[in-house]
């Protein structure tokens, strides 16, 4: 008489699994971060034929960060950065006639501009509105074509930006960028075979990180744009792993991209972006603004902690970064300038793309919604005839029922596990502690997920584990059929996880993968591996970007409960089958529960003793120098952009050295008439700032005519109408970025044509090219001849006090860079290295105009 086999036990069955639960993860990663060879030659050795150098990319962005160094537009340097791409387009139009001179025959053309420009435009961040003016800011642009009309009508333009922001040299964002597109130019022009048959355009633009005037001067006055059809943006938000695709917005732009050899993009980080979540922006809202063109927008993100710190070098990109993003460019470059390129269609316009993509494992995935709704639609009917069927019909049901319960209440469970000790750590305040590395947070919130999952099976009694994998089925082919029913293409994911589970049980159901009674091993093996390389790739990606965000949302923003979502999310994602493997042994034992609130506790522990930041994941803190040129005051304005512990110690220990009193700083509440922090304003709403006085020194005298003087001209008053038609002039020689605000009713003014048909608080920052000391905006208010006029609050960063950026010429920034280098100094033996300070001397005040 024969016996069932005996079932194994937790430990074993755990053990058996294994392999699978490291192996995978694994494999995914290795393939997810895995770089082409840098290559350092620009000719291959065995052909002769040009090659992308990965070696000369990088010594574009090197002269460009560190030669040149910080670009802040409205600077010296900035300016030598844009002498310096000029220079390159001029020898890029020397390859390309040696090009011609080598072959006669070829069809080959090369046009450059120089463009300068000024202009104005509404730039809503952050629920703010906000508006932008620029003086004389310039682009490079070159042109590469067949030669003949046919084939400049239609272009795919290719953008990166020259410029860098405030505190940062900007190796990665973007100099790599503008090194990818002049090294992709060089390539294309050398070969011998290569025709264009539709033109490509690339933008070199002056003025991204001012709010992106130089793609918005392209965009609205260059008189190729009208040819553009499509664009590809390059940018960087970090230093390390493969290029990621996050914004795609045609099927014809996905389809191309379905060309490059490294595809690494998803529909989730497409749906992220788009919604709003992530508050960042690129040159490809301008275009896709003002020029109504699709496209696709790449950026490199891995160790985001460098991004717009000092320590954006090229010593800290990784290598294979950006051969990866040039490889993927010029394949993107020559098919979009090839007979097959979809550019002449896009002539008419493009619709919002229903087509889902996604890589996975090194392979790009493009279908349809269409297609999407009828495969998800036909596993979840499949999947429910299946479940119907093994469970015995109606009878079943109500056992069903209580499964998808357990199901649903699991992932409830984790995020309520999570989020309880998110609110432990942050009350206690050791909020941040898993900062310094993307998985650390793995450790802290793991464990307390699977313990609030745990907890939540208790709601629901004893329950088979083959009903708890069934209902898990049903959820996940639901999910999937729903969520993409509604026109959400992320719905992708439960997809191509509920198809192996599906296959799983029908295997269980016919005891391929099962010998007795119960789920075999070999069905949670089948059912597991899908979710754990798809799960995986999804919260290394997401990990990669939120982690690091959460340096710079804003000390009170949620991010601790951000964070604990995250990974309890993509945690119940990644490994569906613990649910039903706890109820493999029966009701969900007590010990499993003790064992995960142990280690619960026990990384708790861990993490409190954690220091958030070290010297390559620093904590970002803004110093702004203020001199009050109306009051005669000066103080340090110190803020920081995240929620960590220790900041309020930290200022209270910099007032201690630098305030003239020795006093405690002050505390601050910023809001829109807060005018200290405008040059950073709508990104100030995040900052938690403090102020510390200082002695004031006699700038004036040694800084004779570096103020901002505002002015009104051509003013006059219509008593009828009760309006005031005025010019208001600011004049700011040796002060860049200059910020005004000031409250009014505006009828009419030369921003836009759209004023808010109110009272209302104004704000207008200006950038312009370096030397340039005034801008104006005409304005019509509604005017009572009882106001004495309108307050302007103004502010300014001066153009040679901002450190380190000006360090080799620190003379020139007067007070405040002597403020400067001590103030820097003292930050690194007090923090051991571990903040990136901003600072920046600014001078402001009031008017009445």
């Amino acid at each position: 008489m024969s016996t069932a086999p005996r079932r194994w036990g937790p430990v074993r069955s755990i053990l058996a699994l294994l392999p699978l639960l490291i192996g995978a993860p694994l494999l995914t990663i290795r393939l997810q971060y895995s770089l082409p060879q840098p290559l350092t030659e620009l000719y291959d050795a065995s052909t002769g034929e040009p090659q992308l150098s990965e070696a000369r990319i990088l010594s574009y962005a090197k002269h460009l960060s560190e030669d040149i160094g910080y670009r802040t537009v409205g600077t010296r340097e900035h300016a030598l950065g844009d002498a310096w791409i000029v220079q390159e387009a001029k020898e890029l139009d020397e390859i390309c006639r040696k090009a011609k001179e080598r072959d006669p025959s070829r069809n080959l053309e090369c046009e450059w501009w120089w463009q300068q420009g000024s202009g104005s435009h509404r730039f809503d961040m952050m629920n703010k509105r906000l508006y932008k003016t620029y003086v004389n800011l310039t682009n490079t642009v070159f042109r590469i074509s067949n030669g003949t009309p046919a084939s400049k009508e239609h272009a795919i333009l290719v953008n990166a930006h020259v410029d860098s922001t405030l505190p940062s040299p900007g190796a990665a964002d973007d100099a790599i960028s503008v090194g990818v597109m002049l090294e992709c130019a060089r390539v294309l022009l050398e070969r011998r075979d290569w025709e264009p048959t539709y033109s490509i355009v690339l933008l070199f633009n002056n003025a991204e990180e001012s709010l992106q005037d130089g793609s918005h001067l392209f965009a609205t006055q260059h008189p190729v744009a009208e040819t553009v059809r499509a664009v590809i943006n390059l940018e960087a938000a970090g230093t390390t792993g493969p290029e990621l695709l996050f914004q795609a917005t045609s099927e014809q732009m996905i389809e191309a991209y379905s060309h490059v050899p490294r595809p690494f993009g998803t529909i989730v980080a497409n749906d992220i972006f788009s919604s709003g979540i992530i508050l960042s922006d690129t040159d490809f809202r301008q275009f896709e603004q003002y020029l109504n063109v699709t496209g696709l927008d790449m950026a490199i993100v891995g160790n985001s902690y460098l991004y717009h710190m000092r320590k954006d070098l090229v010593a800290n990109v990784e290598p294979g970064v950006a051969q990866h993003m040039a490889e993927n460019t010029l394949a993107l470059l020559t098919y979009l300038s090839s007979p097959l390129s979809p550019l002449p269609t896009l002539a008419t316009g493009y619709a919002k793309p229903r087509t889902v993509f996604f890589s996975h494992l090194g392979v790009f995935f493009v279908y349809s919604y269409a297609t999407a709704r009828v495969l998800y639609s036909a596993v979840f009917v499949l999947s429910s005839l299946l479940v119907w069927n093994i469970k015995g019909g109606v009878r079943g049901m109500k056992e069903v029922g209580r499964g998808i319960g357990a199901v649903v209440g699991g992932a409830v469970g984790a995020v309520v596990g999570a989020n309880v000790v998110a609110v432990v750590m942050r009350g206690t305040g050791r909020g941040m502690s898993w900062f310094g590395w993307e998985p650390a947070c793995l450790g802290l919130y793991g464990p307390a997920a699977l313990t609030g999952a745990l907890v939540s099976q208790y709601l629901i009694g004893p329950i088979s584990e083959h009903t708890v994998l069934a209902s898990l089925l049903l959820v996940q082919s639901f999910l999937a059929m729903v969520i993409q029913l509604v026109g959400v293409g992320s719905a992708a994911m439960f997809f191509v996880t509920s198809v192996p589970l599906f296959v799983a049980l029908v295997l269980d159901a016919i005891k391929v993968t099962r010998a007795g009674d119960g789920v075999g091993m070999w069905t949670y093996a089948l059912g597991q591996v899908m979710p754990l390389l798809t799960g995986t790739q999804v919260v290394a990606t997401v990990l990669d970007v939120f982690v690091p965000l959460t340096g710079r949302i804003g000390g009170d923003a949620p991010g601790e409960n951000i964070i604990a979502s995250i990974v309890a999310m993509t945690g119940s994602y990644t490994l569906p089958l613990v649910l039903p493997f706890i109820h493999r042994f029966g009701r969900v034992k007590a010990r499993a529960v003790v064992l995960s609130s142990v280690a619960t506790v026990v990384m708790m522990s861990i993490f409190a003793a954690r220091n958030p930041f070290d010297a390559m994941h620093q904590k970002r803190v803004f110093v702004v120098h203020m001199e009050n040129v109306t009051s005669g005051e000066q103080h340090l304005h110190v803020a920081a952009a995240d929620g960590a512990p220790g900041f309020r110690e930290f200022v209270h220990s910099m007032a201690g050295t630098f305030d003239v009193n020795g006093a405690a700083p002050v505390e601050r509440s910023l809001g829109d008439w807060d005018s200290e922090w405008d040059v950073l304003y709508p990104f100030s709403a995040f900052l938690s700032p403090y102020a510390i006085e200082m002695p004031a020194e006699e700038e004036r005298s040694a800084s004779e005519g570096k103020y901002v003087e505002i002015g009104a001209v051509d003013d006059v008053v219509d008593g009828e109408k009760g309006t005031r038609r005025f010019r208001m002039v600011v004049k700011h020689p040796g002060v860049i970025w200059t910020a005004v605000g000031f409250d009014a009713h505006v009828v009419k003014w030369t921003l836009d044509e759209n004023p808010p048909d109110e009272y209302a608080r104004h704000h207008i920052k200006e950038a312009s090219f370096y030397g340039v000391d005034e801008w104006s905006v005409d304005l019509v208010v509604k005017h009572d001849a009882s106001s004495p006029g309108i307050k302007v609050d103004f502010v300014g960063i001066q153009e040679q006090a901002m450190w380190p950026g000006k360090k080799g010429e620190k003379e020139a920034g007067g007070g405040a860079m002597r403020v400067f280098e001590r103030l820097d100094a003292w930050i690194e033996r007090a923090t051991a290295g571990t903040v990136d300070a901003m600072l920046v001397g600014c001078v402001g005040g009031v008017v009445v105009v």
